[in-house]
């Protein structure tokens, strides 16, 4: 393997913006900004969203209800089945007859 290729590998303090959640991961990110975290200092990336702040992960924002998608779905592609209307009788027709 090549030396001096490739990034080194350290660990980087990670601040979510919205929430102030800090946490310290191993990462290869390059950046000027250093911060203290629990006596230390680590470089820094901010983050606009993390497990904190998201939605998915904090269960704050309510799920859109299933029927609501599927009346949204109905009424954009007309789905609904309508009244089939009555069909003009077909006129009997003879059975062709056998050979022999």
């Amino acid at each position: 393997m090549k030396k001096n290729i490739h990034p080194k590998y350290k660990k980087v303090l990670f601040v979510d913006s919205a929430t102030g959640y800090r946490f310290v991961c191993g990462s290869a990110l390059e950046t000027d900004a250093t911060e203290s975290f629990e006596g230390k200092e680590y470089p820094v990336c901010r983050l606009s969203v993390s497990s904190a702040s998201h939605p998915f992960f904090t269960g704050s924002k309510a799920l859109v209800d299933a029927e609501g998608r599927v009346d949204k779905f109905k009424k954009r592609y007309n789905t609904e089945k309508k009244p089939v209307a009555e069909k003009a009788p077909v006129a009997e027709t003879k059975p062709a007859p056998k050979r022999k």
